[in-house]
């Protein structure tokens, strides 16, 4: 019987290493000067997630993009938002756990949850999976509003795998940032002599709230108080690619940007985001950290995120203003994305 068990067990081992040689990806660069495009499904902590690589020639530097939110992918629209960008780095796109394709190839049930901690590990196994694709042992991290708290929880678990972070839209503290944005928009609001706006606001309250959809409310006149002051997008930004735009997965974009939604702000206020507390982890960062920030932005206000930045202890920082830009991105925010990057972070690496 022993001698069965341990047949048994030797048998169980090699089909483990197996499993996990085969769950090693195949390069995809046979040498620097090759082109890169792909997109697809990859075994990602347990399920199956969507990512795309977009670059003119391999030996370019990496960015992963971690997208806002969190329902919010940017795969639909990288090609017209980042169009020129892949000449000079190689994009990497990831739809997280709960938005967009990856959702449509995991419907979460009821009862799942997502948390900081899971989300921030799906990341890492992504940047993983991406240093073994593209052969590079380290990427530049580069979030944007939810990504921006999911990118820093990535920087402070695994600094070796990234040459740099770069939060836009920078996301510090949940009850900071929206107690914030509330004054904000009220103080714009009575300026305005905007009645209608004031009254529904006070009828809110000041947060924090348990009701998920007084943020959503909130948000509406953000952006309308924002739209006064910050120059919009080109209209082409928001038109998804063809792959994205079937009556199917337009469906799955919008059932996911509701879950995701609800997981983020807790259908009793107690969502991920009631936890976000970045100043709570330490100053201390182990790699060059960069800030972009709207000066128009009401959600993550410049000022909130300043005092942050100033606390940061990290090799290299920089902290950078972007004219008329306000929480949405817009032109002059990837503008400024590509100057810091050209600049600051791309030496750095060299």
């Amino acid at each position: 019987m022993r001698k069965i068990a341990a047949v048994a067990m030797l048998l169980s081992c090699q089909v483990a290493a197996v499993a996990a040689e085969a769950a090693i990806p195949a390069p995809a660069c046979a040498s620097p000067v090759q082109s890169v495009r792909e997109q697809g499904y990859v075994p990602i902590n347990g399920i199956e997630q969507w990512i795309t690589i977009t670059g003119a020639r391999c030996g370019n530097p990496v960015i992963l993009v971690i997208h806002g939110g969190p329902g919010n992918p940017l795969s639909p629209f990288a090609d017209a938002m980042f169009q020129g960008w892949e000449q000079h780095y190689t994009l990497v796109q990831w739809d997280q756990r709960g938005a967009g394709m990856t959702y449509s190839k995991n419907r979460p049930l009821d009862n799942d949850t997502l948390t900081l901690e899971l989300m921030r590990d799906d990341g890492i196994a992504v940047a993983k999976y991406v240093r073994q694709r593209l052969g590079q042992q380290k990427m530049i991290l580069m979030g944007s509003s939810w990504g921006s708290i999911l990118g820093a929880y990535m920087a402070k678990a695994r600094p070796e795998l990234f040459h740099a972070y770069i939060g836009t839209a920078q996301v510090v503290d949940a009850r900071a940032n929206v107690t914030g944005m509330y004054r904000e928009v009220m103080a714009l609001a009575r300026a305005a002599g905007d009645t209608a706006t004031v009254d529904k606001l006070t009828a809110l309250g000041s947060p924090p709230w348990t009701d998920p959809r007084n943020f959503g409310i909130l948000r509406r006149f953000d952006r309308k108080y924002e739209a006064l002051t910050t120059d919009a997008p080109p209209k082409n930004w928001w038109l998804p690619a063809p792959l994205y735009a079937t009556a199917e997965a337009l469906a799955d974009a919008e059932a996911a940007d509701d879950y995701s939604y609800i997981q983020f702000m807790g259908m009793q206020g107690d969502g991920m985001f009631s936890k976000v507390n970045l100043p709570a982890m330490g100053a201390d960062f182990k790699l060059p950290v960069y800030f972009v920030m709207g000066t128009q932005d009401l959600l993550t206000s410049p000022a909130i995120a300043r005092r942050y930045f100033d606390s940061i202890r990290a090799p290299h920082k920089d902290f950078v203003l972007v004219q008329r830009a306000g929480h949405d991105p817009n032109q002059a925010v990837l503008d400024a994305q590509l100057t810091l990057l050209r600049d600051k972070v791309v030496p750095l690496i060299k």
